[in-house]
């Protein structure tokens, strides 16, 4: 970290304006945020990007000066001020900062600024490292409104910003939106995002930055289809090179993100917040509303931007940092069909090819032999396990494992107890009923009693068993979502209770690992990664599909935040078949996880998921602490991605052939993020080391593949190894350790 908030320190929130620091240059990772803070304006962002090394005051105000918009015809006398929160007051006809009203008045706001605070290094309350910290205290007399703007940069170069807007007036203030925006240069001339749906999630799309919005919003609560990343660079940038901007919004509920350029200026921003429904927010006297944060990231390439959000992630205190623990999921084994010597032979199979915990999933309790009945009813089903789960988890105990348990605390059944004894638990609108998915509608925890009484029930089933970990699954979109008895739109109230039932939970049971699943990977954002240990990327477990899924969820998560499975041999959600190798190459690198009857499988299947598993415990430290890198390669058949550690000296790529590709064989790959000043043995990694189909076709793997290659990381970077011919749907791994000196 380099010297932070050049003597730029006010702790006086009401100084008068010359008191007052008159800029802001929180410098930290080799990232510049320079934000002007002079005048009554909220603050300006004159520098979001790279390093700007020592600035001092007259260079600023000189930049100020420098960046003053001209006035051209057909705009108003005075340019234009954007600042961190757009207001229409200061000329910005673009999509404004705070949206509102009271009843129609007040909804426009000119907020004037009543103090700045910046300090830094500092430590967060839960322990995290902060390298700088901005404080704005500001008011619109106008609107009667008072704004507290908070910025933080973190000592990877990440970016945090959040509002806080409160109703100093004597009647309801409506919110409709409160959005943060950060600009980018010109030179953000492409967008990257990424879309999907159920089964497909994070399916990249770019295309040109050009004049109007670019929305993404997420009405359900949810995000299979939404973009956890939205991103704007330079023309080409890619993994390795290219300047890239880019914003998150962390929170699991509804969001909305957006690129946005301004005319006639040209003026391009990116931003987000929380989408509000109507009504949803109503500010008593008094109240006040908080925006979830807005993560920004820079980097030079998308792997810099990337480290900064895994490099944050990991300095938190509560962040995983035992052994990631491989786990094996019974769902794609036996679905609902839960009988305890079945699942007891599952978990002896799991046991013997070193799988370190076994989490039974959807179907133990009450009612519950298929997807229509029984959710919501939290006691162990008498007629399936009648001496309860004490059998099983004993037995799973016994051979060394941990127990893991799968609930649904948000939704309910209608063909529940629950549902019958309380039907005003659960969230609509008006006396309709929204439209059922999966079979079940979502429970109202913003309803003190639903609440409490599961709290209640998942407290009791945690301290009775000894479960060491929680699959929280969340399987609909809100739909139609209002609070009872007024119908009041409920999505903003029913995420902060989820909140607070995991914050419970977890402080009851401080050694219980939460994992967040949404379907799969519907809910991975930032606000949920502050409290669960790891995100379940997608309910498909095709390994061809989770190349692209754990490629794009894993632009913000690191792999040991993901949980990453080798399936059946044939793809439960596409009937898809691949050998071991690739499965197991797949899930090698995230958490790794076994979803598959074992019971049924051979004993070649079982002796490769066993090496598999082996490899995976020995080199774990790395994959779960080290650099993710990823090569830009010009054949998108051909996918290069590894981990580096952070002394660099050693990796463990993979070379994934993910169909066929533009020549054969596909020539040298590149293995970035090593030392170029230092030597480097390449080896072929067990058992990702076999190509034998291609060898029984007469294909021979290349000259170094035996004996190893010994090359410089810069030779490795810049010229690379020839890598294996391979079929498509397959992935080989390269082991890089330095040697000692000759």
């Amino acid at each position: 970290m380099s010297v932070s908030l050049q003597n730029q320190r006010d702790d006086a929130a009401d100084a008068p304006d010359g008191a007052r620091p008159s800029f802001a240059h929180l410098r930290a990772g080799g990232v510049s945020l320079l934000l002007d803070t002079s005048g009554p304006h909220l603050p300006r962002v004159l520098h979001w990007g790279a390093d700007l090394g020592d600035i001092g005051p007259d260079e600023v105000a000189h930049l100020v000066l420098a960046s003053v918009v001209p006035v051209v015809s057909g705009v108003p006398d005075a340019p234009y001020v954007l600042s961190l929160l757009p207001e229409q007051s200061a000329g910005w006809l673009a999509t404004p900062g705070v949206t509102g009203s009271r009843d129609g008045t007040a909804w426009s706001t000119a907020f004037r600024v009543t103090g700045v605070t910046t300090t830094g290094p500092l430590v967060r309350d839960d322990g995290t490292p902060v390298a700088d910290r901005l404080v704005v205290t500001a008011d619109d007399p106008d609107a009667a409104l008072l704004l507290t703007l908070v910025v933080e940069q973190y000592p990877s170069g990440l970016v945090r910003t959040r509002s806080t807007v409160t109703n100093a007036a004597n009647d309801v203030f409506t919110m409709a939106g409160l959005d943060t925006a950060l600009p980018v240069p010109p030179e953000a001339e492409e967008i990257l995002d990424w879309t999907g749906r159920h089964l497909r999630e994070r399916s990249a799309q770019r295309h040109a930055f050009t004049a109007g919005t670019h929305l993404r919003e997420s009405r359900r609560a949810r995000s299979h289809d939404g973009t956890l990343l939205l991103t704007a660079g330079r023309p080409g940038f890619g993994h390795g090179g290219g300047e890239v901007w880019g914003v998150h919004v962390a929170w699991s509920g509804n969001t909305r993100t957006y690129a946005e350029q301004e005319m006639p200026s040209g003026a391009r921003v990116l931003g987000g917040g929380e989408l509000l429904l109507s009504g949803e927010v109503r500010l008593a006297p008094g109240e006040s509303y908080t925006s979830p944060w807005l993560y920004a990231s820079y980097g030079d390439g998308l792997d810099e931007l990337s480290h900064r959000f895994h490099s944050y992630l990991r300095s938190r205190p509560q962040h995983p940092v035992s052994p990631r623990k491989t786990l094996i999921n019974v769902w794609e084994a036996v679905y609902f069909d839960h009988d305890l010597p079945r699942l007891s032979a599952l978990a002896d199979a799991a046991a013997a090819v070193g799988i370190e915990r076994y989490v039974l999933d959807d179907g133990w309790f009450r009612g519950r032999r298929d997807d229509s009945t029984g959710l919501g009813d939290w006691y162990v089903d008498e007629d399936v396990w009648p001496g309860g789960l004490h059998p099983l988890a004993d037995h799973v105990t016994g051979l060394g494992m941990e127990f893991g348990l799968w609930f649904e605390p948000e939704m309910v059944n209608p063909d529940s107890d629950l549902a019958r004894e309380h039907p005003e638990w659960i969230l609509r609108t008006g006396t309709r009923m929204p439209p059922a998915s999966r079979n079940q509608q979502v429970l109202d925890l913003a309803n003190r009693g639903a609440w409490d009484h599961v709290f209640g029930r998942m407290d009791a089933i945690l301290t009775e068993y000894p479960i060491a970990f929680v699959k929280w699954d969340h399987n609909r979109d809100l739909i139609d979502a209002g609070h009872q008895p007024t119908g009041r739109a409920g999505v903003h109230g029913q995420t902060h209770a989820a909140y607070r039932l995991i914050d419970a939970l977890r402080a009851a049971h401080p050694d219980v690992e939460f994992e967040s699943c949404s379907g799969g990977g519907g809910r991975a954002d930032l606000g949920i990664l502050e409290r669960t240990d790891r995100i379940w990327a997608s309910d498909c477990i095709d390994a061809l599909e989770r190349q692209t899924i754990e490629a794009g969820t894993g632009m913000i998560v690191p792999p040991e935040m993901m949980g990453s499975h080798i399936g059946s041999p044939q793809a439960h959600t596409t009937g898809r078949s691949h050998d071991l190798s690739f499965r197991g190459a797949t899930a090698f690198f995230g958490h790794l996880g076994v979803e598959w009857d074992l019971t049924r499988a051979d004993e070649d299947d079982l002796t490769g998921l066993a090496a598999w598993v082996s490899a995976y415990r020995e080199h774990r430290d790395l994959l779960h602490r080290g650099r993710v890198v990823r090569a830009d390669h010009p054949d998108p058949a051909l996918r290069v991605h590894g981990v580096v550690a952070e002394n660099r000296d050693e990796a463990i790529f993979a070379v994934v052939q993910l169909t066929t590709g533009v020549s054969a064989p596909p020539g040298r790959v590149r293995l970035p993020g090593l030392d170029p000043a230092r030597t480097y043995e390449v080896r072929p990694l067990a058992p990702g080391d076999d190509i034998s189909p291609r060898q029984d076709d007469g294909v021979e793997s290349p000259a170094w593949w035996k004996d190893g290659a010994r090359l410089s990381g810069r030779a490795l970077g810049v010229v690379g190894v020839q890598v294996p011919n391979q079929f498509p749907e397959r992935s080989v791994l390269l082991h890089v350790r330095t040697t000692p000196p000759a």
